[in-house]
């Protein structure tokens, strides 16, 4: 889809390149028009290293050989935990991180400072990946998928006087992002494929908060297979189950037309 960008105004632009174990993708979007915009799949080869791959897209996509304004870099992992800003100090980031997670090999931790929601993300990276990243693009500016999702849907839960979860669904898991009028409650992340699993985590969470099933929200996002199952089953307990519509949201964006840029990188380009 790059035909659409005229290449001879990158520097008016805005890349940004999502990294996950399976597939890369990136965007290019001029951020004063909406009219000039592109997503792009890269598939990954399984059995190189993430810095192989990066590597070899590097290599052979000619969109990413040219100067840009802004350069953003997600990483899709469910190796990420956020901490209060008030208990945040740098040069206890690995620290805090591994309090969480068994160290890794060649992992690099970096963090998202999220002032909407009062929280520091720490998420890892693979360390030689980052450093390829690094030196391509001196730039860049390092998120975690989660990130901007934690920040938009804090300025949402604003809304109102309800408590509100918001389930970020994909095939492989579940994220969720739980909200007192803007205050961070809960985020985490639950492997899960089957619709009873995910109304398991759903309804064991929304117990352990304190929710209230009448006046409560829980709102959902993500493209899986099983959505209307999952609505049918959770609004058997739960009376405000709402479905998250991306082209309503943006107000019927040019980014937020397009079906398969990931809700993540839709938050980020949107909401900068």
């Amino acid at each position: 889809m790059t035909e659409r960008i005229d290449f001879t105004k990158s520097e008016q632009y805005t890349l940004s390149i999502r990294l996950s174990a399976d597939g890369f993708s990136f965007s290019i979007y001029n951020p004063l028009g909406d009219s000039d915009f592109s997503f792009d799949s890269y598939p990954v080869n399984t059995f190189c290293s993430m810095t192989a791959n990066i590597k070899e897209m590097l290599a052979n996509t000619e969109a990413l050989k040219y100067p840009y304004k802004r350069i953003n870099i997600l990483v899709d992992s469910p190796r990420f935990t956020p901490v209060p800003f008030d208990l945040f100090e740098d040069e206890q980031m690995d620290a805090l991180f591994y309090h969480n997670f068994p160290k890794a090999n060649n992992e690099i931790v970096l963090c998202n400072v999220l002032g909407k929601s009062n929280v520091v993300i720490l998420f890892a990276m693979d360390k030689h990946a980052h450093q390829l990243l690094t030196e391509h693009f001196p730039t860049a500016r390092f998120f975690s998928t989660v990130s901007p999702l934690t920040e938009y849907f804090a300025q949402k839960s604003r809304l109102g006087n309800s408590k509100k979860l918001y389930a970020h669904v994909r095939e492989h898991l579940i994220e969720v992002y739980c909200y007192d009028k803007g205050k961070l409650l809960l985020i985490n992340s639950f492997p899960c494929k089957q619709t009873a699993d995910r109304v398991y985590y759903l309804l064991y969470i929304w117990q352990q908060l304190g929710y209230n099933q009448e006046k409560d929200e829980l709102q959902v996002t993500g493209k899986f297979k099983d959505k209307e199952e999952l609505l049918t089953d959770l609004r058997k307990y739960l009376r405000q189950v709402f479905v998250i519509n991306p082209k309503a949201e943006f107000n019927r964006s040019e980014i937020s037309k397009i079906e398969d840029i990931p809700f993540d990188m839709q938050t980020l380009i949107l909401c900068e």
